[in-house]
This record gives structure tokens, sequence and C-alpha cells, in this order.
């Protein structure tokens, strides 16, 4: 089964290459190749689950070249986890898109299919330069998808997104030489070796390349002040598009967990847990003004990319403490976080099609024409968002808080994480009462299909089974918490082995 580890990014690579080089081929074929091969990438991520929940690592080599020096991805229980949380955002988000907005640019399903292996890549690898790989893959689809549809508005928002991301992977590059140039190799697990038995006369590169991959790593989560891009880009992106850029930001959050549990972890003495201490402080302050920006939002699109951001500034000051409570309880709410949020993207679109000239400007306009089913998808959602009971992003911040529980960061983080919330709650309570109360008018809109509709449903529907199952979930976590926090089998797996090891 070893080789079910390629197919994450093979089954998207293969369908991306596929819808190329049929692009004359009719457009109900590309839909049901791209669903299709979507539908498969869920299958293979519930199995890579099954696999990793047992505690094994596998490390696969491509091309049989061993580690340090070939290609290696490595599944865990983190890892398997965000490909199959990809693959259920990515499917949803498709069977969006397959209702008109594919049909408003060339190549969308290959794009699609390419953002998603760049996605799971870069949760699979087990080196930093794949890492920096899989990252410009996914960046390149994300360029594409972002100005599909035209406008002028896509086109601003896609050339400053283009330009920070590019002036991104500009420093990641750099980062690289840095840590090369010290260390001879970029396989995370042969760094976890070197990087504690480094000579004391490296520790200012050293310093320095851990705090560059962090400033690129903030980058692609988009934690302050690195985030100036993400409101405009999200906001102005089709639904469907935002809602698959709901697992981007994530990837920075990923790349975070991997690289300072593994790499540059709060034991190496040199770094003296120097990023824990810088993160901790800019995380709660991205929170605090994300917070300010989806109260002060003038449209409902600028709201949910606002939650996007909060979402980091919450995931990151937790995971800042480092210990293995929280990371636990900051991967449940990433899942949350994630899930809700592509679920508002395209909620949003639905409300704001039936509501007239005023789209999802917070102004009165004229009511939807389905005021009692896109209301009550739009009440769930903002009682999951705010982390209100008995929804999964309640769960989440108290596990979260828990988590703080005797250690000295415990005021600001229950000071800001509850007052964000209270902010949260106030935000999505204005929004619903201009969205659905302060209308003017008669309907002039056609109500959304049920086929519309059901990718929300679904996307909520998920949100629902973490709360219903959030023993087994949290348990899940806790246990990717554990391997994550004791990186030894990792490297044993990757460097001795390179292959299975419990």
């Amino acid at each position: 089964m070893n080789h079910w580890i390629t197919l994450p990014t093979l089954i998207p690579a293969f369908t991306a290459v596929v819808l190329l080089l049929g692009a004359r081929l009719e457009l109900a074929t590309q839909r049901s190749i791209s669903v299709l091969s979507t539908l498969a990438l869920i299958g293979v991520s519930f199995a890579l689950v099954w696999q990793a929940a047992s505690g094994d690592y596998v490390a696969y080599e491509l091309g049989n070249w061993p580690a340090p020096f070939g290609i290696v991805l490595v599944l865990d229980r983190l890892s398997a986890l965000m490909v199959l949380l990809t693959a259920l955002v990515g499917l949803p988000a498709l069977l969006y898109a397959v209702h008109g907005w594919d049909t408003k640019g060339k190549n969308f399903h290959a794009l699609f299919q390419f953002q998603l292996m760049g996605l799971n890549g870069a949760f699979l690898t087990g080196d930093i330069f794949n890492l920096f790989v899989f990252f410009e893959i996914l960046l390149i689809a994300s360029y594409g998808l972002i100005l599909h549809g035209g406008g002028e508005r896509r086109v601003r928002a896609g050339m400053h997104y283009v330009v920070f991301n590019l002036t991104g992977s500009a420093f990641f590059v750099v980062a690289l030489g840095v840590i090369y140039g010290a260390f001879g190799t970029l396989n995370m697990a042969d760094l976890a070796l070197r990087v504690p038995q480094a000579d004391p006369t490296q520790e200012a590169i050293l310093r320095a390349g851990a705090l560059l991959l962090l400033v690129v790593f903030s980058v692609k989560a988009a934690l302050l002040p690195l985030y100036f891009w993400l409101p405009r880009a999200y906001g102005s992106a089709s639904a469907p598009v935002a809602a698959l850029f709901a697992i981007m930001t994530k990837v920075g959050v990923y790349s975070i967990l991997r690289v300072y549990t593994l790499v540059f972890p709060g034991t190496v003495p040199m770094l003296d847990g120097l990023p824990a201490k810088i993160l901790f402080p800019i995380a709660l302050v991205t929170l605090a003004i994300a917070m300010i920006g989806v109260v002060g939002a003038r449209s409902f699109r600028r709201v949910v990319a606002y939650l996007v951001i909060a979402s980091v500034g919450t995931l990151l000051a937790v995971i800042a403490l480092f210990s293995q409570e929280a990371l636990a309880a900051a991967l449940y709410y990433m899942v949350h976080s994630t899930l809700i949020v592509a679920a508002l993207f395209l909620l949003t679109e639905l409300i704001a099609e039936q509501r007239g000239v005023r789209d999802d400007v917070l102004e009165p306009s004229t009511p939807v024409a389905q005021p009692a089913v896109l209301g009550s998808l739009f009440f769930v959602g903002a009682v999951a968002v705010a982390g209100m009971p008995p929804l999964s992003g309640f769960l989440g911040k108290i596990f979260m808080l828990q988590s703080s529980l005797g250690t000295e960061q415990l005021p600001w983080l229950f000071a800001v994480v509850l007052g964000g919330g209270l902010l949260g709650f106030i935000a999505m309570g204005r929004a619903g009462s201009v969205l659905f109360w302060k209308t003017e008018g008669e309907t002039a809109s056609s109500p959304a299909s049920g086929a519309a509709i059901l990718p929300v449903v679904l996307l909520l529907l998920l949100v629902g089974t973490l709360s219903f199952l959030a023993e087994p979930i949290s348990a899940y976590t806790n246990a990717a918490a554990e391997q994550l926090m004791e990186p030894e089998p990792y490297i044993r797996a990757v460097l001795d082995q390179g292959g299975e090891a419990p």
C-alpha cells in the first residue's frame, strides 16, 4: 500500500494533463473527468487517514533514491489529515463551479486539478526544497484561478496577489540557500539531526535561516503585517475559487507546524525558542486586527475574507504554545475553520446573486428569492464561525483555551480569543440583519437550484459532523500532535528504513 502515498499528487496531475490535452472536449466531459478525479481523491485520502491512524510512518523514495539524497514523500497522521481536508473542500467547490463558473474562462478544471496537486504535494513532501516546488505549483495555478472570470476588480486584486507571493517565493529561495549552505541538506529529517549539532560559529546563520522561513510561511499564512493582499484577493475571486483558497493559508500554518516541531524545535539551544516568542504576539495582534476588519467590512465577501485571517491568527497563537494539547486543539480548529469559511464563500455568492445591483454590499436591497433556505444556511454558518455552541467552532475554542491553562500566555489568549469571538458574533449579526431584514421593494431574482445549494449544505454537514464525532476526531488530532512532539520515529522512518516504521 506504500505506493498509495503518491496518488494524492498523481491523480490531480494526470487529470490536469488529460484536461489540457483534451481542451476541445465538450464541457460536460471535462466536468465529469474533473469531478470523478476529485471523488477518487477523497477515497484515496480516507484510505491514507485509515493507514496513518495506526501510528505508522510511510516514507516513499521517488526513483528509489535513498534519503536524504532523493525526493521523499512522508505520510503521518498530520499529512494524511491535511490531504483529506483538501479533498473535502475541493469537491464542494468543484460541484459549485460546474453550475456556470467554469464557463467564464479557459482551462478552469485543469488549473483546479493542478491546485489540488500542489496542495497535496506540499502536505506530503519530506524535503524543504520540494515544499518550495509544490508551493510554486499551487501558486501558479492560483494565479490563473484568481483571474478566472476576468474583470477590472479581479485583475487589480490578482496583480497584488501575484507580486506579493512572488516576493515571498524569492525570500523562500534565499532561505533555502542559507540553510543548504550551512548544513548541506534540505531533507527535513536529515536537518532535524544536523541542526542540534550545529557548531557555535553557525548560530547567526541558523537563526537567519529559521527566521527567514518563518517570514516566508507567514506570507503564505497571511500573518500580520503580511496579510494585506488577502482581503482584496479573496474578496474578488469567484466563489468556488475563494472556497478552495480557504485551504491555501493552512499550507503556511502546516509548514510552521512541520518545520518548527521537526527541524527548528524549541529544544535547539541556539534558537532558545525564538520562533515561538515571535509567533505568539504577532498571531494575537493578527487576530485582533482581523476581527476589527470583520466588523468594519462593507461587503459580506470582505467579512469572510477577514475571517480567514482571524482563523490563522487564532491557530498560530495556540500553535506558538508548542505543547501537545495546544497542537491537538489547533488541528481540530483548523479543520473546522477551513470547512466553515469555504461554506461561507459559496453562500456569499448565492445571496449576492439574489440581491440585484447591491450584490454583497452591506446596504439595504431587494429581498432574496429564497429567504428561508439561505437565511437558515446563513444562521448555521454564523453560529459555527462565531464559535457559538453546539457546533465545532465552540468546541475548538474550548479545546484551545483549555490547552493554555497553566501557561503565562493564558490571560492574553483568553482575552483576545473571547473578544474576537464577541466581535465575530456582532459582525455576523449585523451582516444577517442587512442581508435578510433590511430590504426594500420586491424580489427581482430567480431562486438558486438545489444543485447549487448542495455544496454549501455538504460543507455545513461536515462542520456538524465535527461536532457529532468530536471525541474520535479530537483523539486523532491528539495522536497527530503526539507525533509532532516526538519526531524521532519520523526521522527513523525517513533515514533508517525509507519505509514503514512503527
